[in-house]
């Protein structure tokens, strides 16, 4: 079986190391903010109009794929309405009692962040929905027939989740969001002014061609663009320079193992097994898991998105197909053409 490994440059995960780095890259406002136009616009509305009001914005839910800037606006909307950012996750929140700890240390004002929220537990997401409606929670005081009820109440609070998997929270906790918006993929030009704006925060000179081959090499993605300026310009000190053209570049991108529209070997691999095992496809999910030694959602949240962006991949009713712009890609000729219904 082909066992197909994750490109920690093109991974979605993000290490503890890459974060901290990301941090010196990070935005702080909204003008800084590269992208997502629709996004901001909105988002600045529901500020404008909370802060007129006097209230703390509504609660607010981001989803989409990972790497596209949903941390970052969290720090930038904590900013603008002058409250503390608290941030954590659904998978690190593991009782009760730790929501509980994070939610009564919070002050009026605070935003509190929670990534992959779509991960919490039933009974957290309960505790969740008299903090986000009433801003107070219910804390039981004893055990067995002599347990009580306390109502604790909350300072007023903005909540914001952020998922790649909105289909998976459950909608009583969904409905509980005011504002709900998804983050799309960017474009070419708006990585282009990230990279260029990057760079000069890194100290390095980027030539337009370089960012041009940079932009089309990142998947779409702000994250994946980071990783690959900060793997660039470790090739152009390696060459004793402080500038990266495009000759660097493409040298860089070759050792890397990643072609000029930005597949790498992991992708090839996967496209290749739908070519050459089942003749290009339909594939059910099920069985490309087993081809692949991979688990489904990481195939269905990790491999295909990007692909699908590109249009080598078709999601149908009888599974996945590789299309022609892929078989071309790869340089094969299609010899059979699957129904696609």
């Amino acid at each position: 079986m082909a066992k197909v490994s994750i490109n920690p440059i093109t991974a979605p995960a993000q290490s503890k190391e890459e974060a901290q780095f990301e941090t010196t890259l990070r935005p702080q406002s909204f003008d800084d903010f590269i992208g997502q136009k629709i996004l901001k616009k909105n988002l600045k509305i529901l500020l404008s109009a909370s802060e007129k009001r006097g209230d703390s914005p509504e609660h607010i839910l981001l989803h989409g794929p990972p790497g596209l800037g949903k941390t970052t606006l969290a720090g930038i909307i904590a900013k603008k309405v002058n409250g503390n950012l608290r941030i954590t996750s659904g998978p690190a929140v593991e009782k009760t009692g730790d929501i509980a700890s994070l939610l009564t240390n919070l002050e009026a004002g605070d935003v509190l962040f929670i990534d992959e929220i779509h991960r919490l537990k039933t009974p957290i997401e309960e505790m969740l929905f008299s903090a986000m409606e009433d801003f107070a929670i219910d804390l039981m005081m004893g055990k067995g027939a002599g347990a009580k009820s306390m109502r604790l109440p909350l300072p007023p609070f903005t909540l914001i989740g952020a998922t790649t998997r909105i289909g998976a929270i459950s909608s009583p906790l969904r409905d509980r969001f005011g504002f709900v918006s998804k983050l799309e993929f960017y474009k070419d030009e708006d990585i282009m002014q990230i990279a260029e704006r990057n760079a000069k925060l890194l100290d390095i000179q980027i030539e337009d061609p370089a960012k041009k081959l940079l932009a089309q090499c990142s998947r779409r993605t702000p994250r994946i663009a980071n990783r690959l300026l900060k793997r660039l310009r470790d090739f152009a000190h390696h060459k004793d320079t402080e500038n990266i053209d495009l000759k660097v570049a493409n040298e860089a991108l070759e050792c890397l193992g990643i072609d000029s529209i930005g597949l790498n070997q992991n992708d090839v691999e996967f496209l290749s097994v739908i070519i050459e095992k089942f003749q290009g496809g339909p594939v059910g999910l099920s069985t490309l898991s087993a081809a692949l030694s991979e688990e489904k959602e990481t195939i269905e949240e990790i491999m295909e998105p990007f692909l699908i962006q590109l249009g080598f991949l078709e999601r149908t009713a009888k599974g996945r197909v590789a299309t022609e712009r892929a078989f071309e890609h790869l340089g094969l000729n299609k010899k059979i053409s699957p129904s696609l219904f």
